[in-house]
C-alpha cells in the first residue's frame, strides 16, 4: 500500500533508500534526519539504522502492485544518488519504475555530480522526474548537471530557500517549487526573494509552485503568496494518459 504524503507537491511515498549524510548548507535541520530517529525509537524495524544509509530491497517491487495512479516521491527520507547507494541497486529502482507506467515518480537529490555518471548505465523512463535541491546561490551549477540530462521531466527544489536567487538559468528546466524551512531551528525566508523567484518563472514560462512560508508555526504561516497559493505543476502524460496539468 503506497504511503500518503503530507508533502504538498505530491501524494505517496516510496523509500527503497533510508538515511543519508549532510553536505549542503539546506542539509543542516534535516526533516527526514529528525523523523528517521524518531521512527527508530517507536521501534520502526525499517529505521532500526536511524539515518544511516540503508537499501531496502524487500519494498523495492511495491509500486507495481499500486493500481490508482499516483505522483510518488520516491527516497523522500533519503538521496538515492548518495555515494553509498550502489550503481545496480538505483538500476533496479528504475528498473521498477519503468515498469510501474500508471505512475509518476519524483526523484529528488543534491548530488547532481552523479546523474551524468549513473546516465551511462541507464535510460531515464519517461515517468520519472528528476530534480536538484538549490537551496541558495553558491549551489546554482547543480543545474548544469540536470540540464543536460535526457529525463522528461527536470525540476528544481529551491528548499529551504535561504538566500536570494537573482539569476537562475531556467532553460530546459520544467518545474520550479519553492519553500521556506519549517521545524526546530528553522532558518528565515524572505518575500523578496521568493516574488524574485516567481517572476522569473514567469518570464521563463516555467511552472511554479510554493510549498510553504515554513518556521516553527509552518501551519498557521500557510502557503500563499500575494494572496494566493501557487500550485502550478508540468503537464506530462503517460502511456495510461495521467495527465498534470498546469493551473
Amino acid at each position: 500500500m503506497a504511503i500518503n504524503s503530507h508533502i504538498e507537491w505530491t501524494e505517496s511515498t516510496w523509500n527503497p533508500v533510508t538515511g543519508c549524510t549532510k553536505i549542503s548548507a539546506g542539509c543542516q535541520n534535516c526533516y527526514a534526519e529528525r523523523m528517521a530517529r524518531r521512527l527508530r525509537d517507536a521501534g520502526m524495524k525499517k529505521y532500526r539504522n536511524g539515518f544511516k544509509v540503508t537499501l531496502h530491497k524487500s519494498v523495492i517491487s511495491e509500486p507495481l502492485s499500486w493500481r490508482k495512479p499516483q505522483i510518488i516521491f520516491t527516497c523522500s527520507m533519503s538521496d538515492l544518488f548518495h555515494e553509498d547507494v550502489p550503481d545496480d541497486f538505483i538500476k533496479q529502482v528504475f528498473d521498477v519504475i519503468g515498469q510501474a507506467k500508471q505512475h509518476q515518480f519524483q526523484i529528488l537529490t543534491k548530488r547532481a555530480e552523479r546523474l551524468t555518471q549513473i546516465e551511462k548505465i541507464l535510460e531515464w523512463p519517461k515517468n520519472a522526474w528528476v530534480g536538484v535541491t538549490v537551496e541558495h546561490a553558491d549551489y546554482l551549477e547543480r543545474i548544469d548537471y540536470l540540464r543536460n540530462l535526457d529525463a522528461q521531466i527536470k525540476f528544481l527544489s529551491l528548499e529551504p530557500l535561504l538566500g536570494p536567487i537573482p539569476k537562475i538559468n531556467l532553460e530546459g528546466i520544467d518545474w520550479v517549487i519553492v519553500g521556506g524551512e519549517s521545524g526546530p531551528g528553522a532558518r528565515p525566508i524572505d518575500v523578496k526573494w521568493v516574488r524574485s523567484i516567481h517572476k522569473q518563472c514567469k518570464k521563463a514560462e516555467v511552472p511554479f509552485f510554493f510549498k510553504q512560508w515554513g518556521g516553527t508555526r509552518r501551519k498557521q504561516n500557510g502557503r500563499e503568496l500575494d494572496g494566493r497559493t501557487w500550485d502550478e505543476m508540468p503537464s506530462i502524460s503517460n502511456a495510461q494518459s495521467c495527465i498534470l496539468s498546469a493551473t
